[in-house]
């Protein structure tokens, strides 16, 4: 018997606004081609996208971050 796959890994938290500005997520700073695309990557590319992530934090304002 086989197992069953693996869950994707992903940071989605459930807040998804897209900054018009930075072109990121609010809630995981992904974006958007990348949070539409996420299942098709492979587990490397999602490991280095989320490996970015809390340095893309910096690109958003802090008062829209204020918000969630």
């Amino acid at each position: 018997m086989s197992q069953p796959p693996a869950p994707i890994k992903t940071p989605c938290i459930k807040v998804c606004v897209v900054d018009g500005e930075s072109g990121l997520c609010l809630g995981c700073y992904r974006r958007l081609n990348e949070v539409a695309g996420w299942a098709r990557l492979s587990d490397a590319e999602r490991e280095q996208i989320m490996a970015e992530l809390p340095s893309r934090r910096a690109l958003i304002r802090p008062e829209k971050l204020g918000i969630f």
